[in-house]
């Protein structure tokens, strides 16, 4: 029997500002406003990498109280050019969100991130603690090499039949090294080769983010544009740029031990398994951590919904 209540989303908004940042060639940025103009600023940090953010977004906050600031990653939803892997690396979005907070004149602001976005919100705010009010983080990635083994091979044991489908799209001679086979397509010059390789990626994670299996289907030309996008800086981050083991970012937690911080952690989450989340706050006891035992991965489970807005809710007091 569910003990605590779920809590909606709150209402549809707008933005009532949006604009591009050139953060050097060939990236422009998208990034938009809404809630009050005159709120407490708080950022939020989509997954993927390359997965880009949505108009649910902007409803994890109370809009009379936050000023949302939600932007697209290089080559990511918005941002031009789609896809694009040219200076893209976890180094080049924490000054991109750098230079985005002093675009918008904000002294500090919340920040909020899941899975991916837990891995960049972390990335910065040990880069930059001074500017952070406070760390909502979700669905808790750490970008180190384990855990990219169990995205693209161990998952099976939970979702067999969705990493079948993946498995069976490389040839049995490349079966051994899924990430290069799959990288190696997706940089295809030839562009059906390239979609047909994301479409299997795009389709395998979608269908391990939810606590239940959510089989989407991908028919728009716009789904497939963003499928390609995704599942290209995906394969492009996880062969070239996780973190090893000497630049973990467990090592560099002194520096923000001091700011506030939620971690939400679904049970069931497959895609970014619970042992990650539960290593985190071991080494970071002063972070509180909430463990949702009825979701998964998505943020959109309403479990997890329910306490990452809470977990907003709880910011109100610091500004």
């Amino acid at each position: 029997m569910r003990t605590t209540p779920l809590i909606p989303l709150f209402p549809e908004i707008t933005p009532y500002s949006t604009g591009f940042l050139a953060v050097g060639a060939p990236h422009q940025i998208y990034w938009e406003q809404s809630g009050n103009p005159y709120g407490v600023p708080v950022v939020l940090l989509h997954g993927g990498p390359g997965a880009g953010a949505t108009p649910k977004h902007r409803r994890f906050f109370d809009p009379d109280h936050y000023r949302i600031v939600i932007f697209d990653q290089r080559g990511a939803g918005r941002s031009t050019p789609l896809g694009d892997v040219t200076d893209n690396s976890p180094a080049h979005l924490v000054a991109d969100m750098e230079a985005l907070r002093e675009r918008l004149g904000i002294e500090r602001w919340h920040v909020f991130g899941g899975s991916w976005g837990s891995t960049l919100a972390l990335a910065y705010a040990t880069a930059y603690p001074d500017r952070c009010l406070s760390l909502i983080l979700r669905g808790i990635f750490l970008f180190e090499k384990p855990e990219i083994d169990w995205f693209l091979t161990d998952m099976g044991a939970i979702f067999p039949e969705a990493w079948d489908q993946f498995r069976a799209h490389i040839p049995e001679e490349e079966a051994n090294d899924l990430l290069t086979a799959y990288h190696r397509r997706l940089f295809s010059d030839d562009p059906a080769t390239r979609l047909n390789a994301a479409l299997h990626w795009a389709l395998y994670e979608g269908a391990c983010s939810a606590l239940f299996p959510n089989y989407e289907t991908i028919s728009t030309d716009e789904q497939r544009q963003r499928a390609v996008a995704l599942a290209r800086i995906e394969a492009h981050y996880f062969l070239h740029h996780a973190f090893a083991p000497e630049n973990s970012l467990l090592k560099k937690l002194d520096r923000i031990r001091s700011i506030p911080a939620t971690i939400v952690q679904g049970r069931y989450d497959v895609i970014c398994p619970m042992r990650t989340a539960y290593r985190l706050h071991a080494l970071w006891p002063e972070a509180d951590f909430v463990v949702v035992p009825d979701a998964g991965h998505s943020a959109l489970d309403p479990p997890l919904r329910s306490r990452l807005i809470e977990a907003t809710e709880n910011l109100k007091t610091i500004a």
